[in-house]
């Protein structure tokens, strides 16, 4: 699909000019995008990449607690040890912001 900005839309709303492949033919398709479509899109529950099934390999399930693992906070004798110039873990990872990548 290639798009590219259309000059002429109404005013608050995005226009955005699609060509789509159908039956081997580019098809000139305008599509007028309102805030409430993107919100709509971005709330309907499709997940495409995050995904996961309820039965997971034992690679994956072990990958999965190293993550756990990895994801906590600094124990305080550490702050102490190095005279408090490491304060945070800085590789925290919050579940939703940021993916694993499976």
């Amino acid at each position: 699909m290639f798009e590219k900005a259309c000059k002429h839309s109404p005013v608050g709303v995005a226009a955005h000019r699609t060509f789509n492949l159908f039956a081997g033919r580019l098809v000139d398709i305008n599509v007028y995008v309102t805030s409430f479509f993107l919100f709509d899109h971005r709330h309907s529950g499709e997940r495409t990449v995050d995904k996961m099934s309820s039965h997971k390999t034992f690679r994956i399930k072990r990958f999965l607690a190293k993550k756990q693992k990895q994801n906590r906070p600094i124990p305080q004798w550490i702050r102490m040890k190095t005279g408090n110039k490491i304060r945070y873990n800085s590789k925290r990872r919050h579940w939703r912001r940021t993916k694993l990548g499976l």
